[in-house]
């Protein structure tokens, strides 16, 4: 049975762990613990032996037929050349797909590397600092202001402890600690004020912690073994390029078993025939496929890179355009981090404050017609009652004080000149219990005391008249229904600092409220509406409460209504699925709740980006279609489990990667369009070729087959992959989860133009077979096709424009790769080397002008075909 910490009292919490908090544990104990339960990290995956990585690169149909292709060239047929290069193919092929592993595993491993974390621990009745790893269930730890909390623990004692959570709930603000057991067993871990965890940081006051948990059994290793037990999932472009491929081999499948009992039913040698099968096998398999896609793809991810986007696995960089969902973590993703006061209010007075961060530049703004008020009496206490520093925009200490210190320093004072002046001469600590810090100044021969806090415990303490508490009331209910955290100042003069130092904070002068919030993003928000635009749904995910996230979402123009992850929690699918569409923000979320949202989401059809910087948003960066980490904010199992990271940590940055996933799935589309199109002429090529008995049934050689698919077809495929974006891109709404790449009225005009495409390279070869040799027969053919491929290209570039429009020549790479098309079809017949590599021949100028009137005869069905598409949409219009 599993001990519930947060609901022991200390001394109990001990006397389970079997230590006195004195002298912790002995050498020897702690080793036994070790031995028991391991050390102090995660549990690292089993990595992969690079010989099942390399044998699982064949686990491809692809593979598999080609290198069955190459052992049948080298034995029984004993074609030494072609069947090294089907060899050699699969091993390209292999390496291929193991150098993008490669990188994506040096990248997650960079990832992995973090400093080493030191605790200071009792053991042996000494205070001494051990590596965090060396700790076990039953140390006594010593944690202060700066230090990262290094296992999961009761807290044992809390001076004015406060740690930052957000890493681990999502909480924007610093969580008080205490050392007081909680009554309920089931409280949120937000909310359990006297636990802390592992790789939290602490940002205030000191404390001392016995370690309950380490490793795996922490709340980050829970997490890290959700990550472990999720598989990642294939994107829609691998789903869909599958599919093809398969549908593809099934046809190819038919054809070439139709073509060998055809020619074994003639009576040819099964030299000949399987001579005939090898060619077809490799004619109709897209063996250039791989190849491009992952050109494409790499070139995307370039792309990305130039944007602060790093790709970590090739694909992903087409999921982003298909992104119909993005759920976003607010603290430090569509907020800054930084605590900044936006409003103040004094009485009669209401000022707005410019800037964000903790930068100091900015503005106090009143309304205009109101006289002047000096500002000092209400600033002072906001430097001298606070203890953070801010210096060049860096925070060290508390954020909600470093808003206050900011605040004051907008306000004409120097932070560090005023606090030399007025020195403290006692201090009153924050404490959870009376929700107020203050602090005592020598001021002009006398003793003055600075008070900061929360609004209702300081106003408790105030003199004021009716009056005046309903209108401070009013104030702090109009600034905290805007979302802002209100913090309240107040002073008063006393004779003597002795005593107990609370019972001073008596007949208070109220001074000011100021309202701070996590502000937004500058870019944020045109990033959403750009998100909107394109038709992408945009959710707020955060640790913070409902009404502060609400105000957020509103600024940031995010759709929908704000609930809380346990009425999230609490819905049956069917209610989740019904009112997700009408839901912008999920507020107090667990990581289970993070998951859950995905799986909603996916249910209805989106494809999911998941943006995160916390160890919280881990598992469900894993489990959407796309994880998206920030790079400076983030945590170092966040970025693990991403796809994606931003190394600007701009949301801004997913709208450009969005927009090039789009244009990248656009260019993919023509290029597997063009590569359909000319399998089809193929597969027709050589079965009517089986059948007919032109060039003795065989219409191309295995080799002048790998020619073609690793010259022409790659090059006119690469720039196709590369051309220019559409500029309504982002106007257009994101295509269905389940769109094919390539839908049936298409494959079915494929199909058409394949047949046509096929029956003109067929009167080549029959024309060439019948007038010259089967030699020249193969190299017409060959030369035949192989420009009609490249004719073929540039009407596929635009499904309406005209390919004798005069932008068809405006795209430079395009026209640099129809020109290595081109000279790669002249080599393969007329240079000597190629001649003899190939079994090509020379053509003289009248067969090269039959070649060249065949392969144009493919612009009269396509300009037909997009005359059709121009008139219905001038109709539709």
């Amino acid at each position: 049975m599993t001990t519930i910490f947060h609901t022991l009292s200390v001394p109990e919490a001990l006397n389970v762990e079997n230590v006195d908090r004195q002298h912790g544990l002995s050498s020897e104990e702690a080793e036994s613990r070790r031995q028991k339960y391991g050390p102090n990290r995660f549990a690292q995956a089993t990595k992969e032996p690079w010989w099942r990585a390399f044998a699982r690169q064949y686990a491809d149909p692809m593979q598999i037929v080609l290198l069955i292709a190459g052992l049948g060239s080298l034995y029984p047929l004993k074609q030494w050349g072609t069947g090294v290069m089907l060899i050699a193919l699969t091993l390209l092929n292999a390496a291929l797909g193991l150098h993008q592993e490669g990188k994506a595993a040096a990248a997650i491993d960079a990832l992995q590397k973090m400093m080493i974390v030191k605790a200071k621990v009792r053991r042996d009745g000494t205070l001494t600092e051990l590596p965090a790893e060396q700790l076990v269930p039953g140390d006594v730890v010593q944690i202060e202001a700066g230090d990262v909390v290094p296992a999961d623990g009761r807290l044992l004692r809390a001076a004015t402890l406060e740690i930052g959570e957000s890493a681990l709930t999502g909480e924007s603000l610093p969580v008080s600690k205490s050392v007081e057991p909680l009554a309920e067993a089931d409280t949120d871990l937000g909310d359990r004020s006297d636990m802390a965890y592992m790789n939290t940081n602490v940002t205030r006051g000191a404390g001392e912690l016995l370690v309950t948990a380490t490793g795996m059994a922490t709340e980050v290793g829970r997490i890290s073994g959700l990550l472990q037990t999720e598989k990642d999932a294939d994107t829609p472009l691998t789903r869909q390029l599958a599919r093809l491929t398969n549908q593809i081999l099934y046809v190819a499948g038919f054809a070439l078993l139709a073509s060998v009992l055809i020619n074994l039913a003639r009576g040819n040698e099964f030299t000949v025939v399987f001579t005939a099968a090898v060619a077809f096998a490799v004619s109709a398999i897209p063996t250039g496929l791989p190849a491009v896609v992952t050109t494409i793809l790499s070139l995307g991810t370039q792309l990305l890179a130039r944007s602060n986007a790093i790709v970590k696995r090739l694909r992903s960089t087409e999921t982003l355009g298909s992104t119909s969902a993005i759920n976003s973590d607010k603290t430090g993703t569509l907020t800054l981090n930084q605590m900044t006061a936006t409003e103040m209010a004094i009485p009669g007075r209401r000022y707005v404050i410019s800037g964000g961060g903790y930068a100091t530049e900015g503005t106090i703004k009143r309304v205009a017609g109101e006289p002047d008020v000096p500002l000092e009496e209400y600033l002072l206490p906001m430097i001298l009652a606070s203890d953070a520093v801010v210096s060049d925009g860096t925070l060290i200490g508390d954020p909600t004080e470093g808003a206050l210190v900011v605040l004051a320093e907008k306000g004409g004072l120097d932070a560090a000149a005023t606090r030399e002046r007025y020195p403290r001469v006692a201090e009153l600590p924050f404490d959870a219990t009376y929700k107020m810090m203050a602090s005592f100044h020598e001021m002009s021969g006398r003793t003055r005391c600075f008070v900061k806090g929360a609004p209702d415990q300081i106003l408790a303490r105030c003199a004021v008249t009716p009056e005046q508490r309903d209108r401070y009331l009013a104030e702090n209910d109009r600034l905290a229904s805007q979302g802002l955290r209100v913090m309240a100042t107040a002073r008063r003069d006393v004779d003597h600092v002795d005593g107990d130092l609370l019972d001073l904070l008596q007949d208070l002068e109220p001074l000011a409220l100021v309202g701070i919030v996590d502000p937004p993003r500058p870019q944020a928000r045109d990033a959403i509406a750009q998100a909107h635009a394109a038709g992408i749904e945009v959710r707020m995910i955060t640790g913070d409460h409902a009404i502060t996230a609400a105000a957020i979402a509103g600024k940031l123009g995010i759709r929908g209504r704000a609930i809380t992850g346990a009425e999230f929690g609490a819905m049956s699918d069917e209610q989740a699925d019904r009112e997700i569409g009408g839901i912008g923000v999920i507020a107090r979320v667990t990581p289970e709740h993070k998951v859950r949202l995905v799986e909603v989401l996916r249910r209805k059809g989106h494809i999911v980006a998941m943006t995160g910087d916390g160890v919280n948003d881990a598992p469900a960066l894993k489990s959407a279609d796309i994880g998206i980490a920030m790079g400076i904010t983030g945590t170092e199992v966040s970025k693990e489990a991403a796809a994606m990271i931003l190394t600007d940590d701009d949301f801004a940055t997913i709208v450009k990667a969005v927009e090039l996933g789009r244009a990248l799935y656009a260019n993919l589309k023509k290029y597997i369009f063009f590569q359909m199109g000319v399998l089809a002429a193929m597969i027709v090529t050589f079965l009517a070729a089986s059948i007919a008995n032109i060039a003795a049934g065989v219409p191309f050689l295995p080799l002048q087959t790998l020619w073609l698919n690793f010259t022409t077809q790659v090059f006119q495929s690469v720039g196709l992959g590369y051309g220019n974006a559409e500029p309504d891109i982002m106007r257009r709404r994101p295509r269905r989860s389940d769109e094919p790449l390539l839908s049936n009225r298409l494959l079915g005009w494929l199909g058409l133009l394949g047949v046509f495409m096929g029956a003109v390279t067929l009167l080549v070869l029959w024309f060439a077979d019948r007038d010259h040799d089967v030699d020249v027969a193969r190299t017409m053919g060959l030369t035949a096709f192989s420009l009609m491929n490249l004719v073929f290209s540039w009407t596929v570039r635009s499904d309406v424009r005209s390919v004798f429009s005069l932008e068809t020549f405006n795209d430079r790479r395009f026209v640099i790769t129809s020109g290595m098309s081109l000279a790669a079809i002249v080599l393969a017949t007329e240079m000597g080397l190629f001649q003899r590599m190939l079994d090509t021949v020379s053509l003289d100028l009248g067969q090269w002008a039959i070649c060249l009137v065949a392969a144009l005869t493919v612009v009269i069905p396509t300009e037909i075909r997009k005359a059709a598409l121009r008139r219905r949409a001038g109709g539709s219009s």
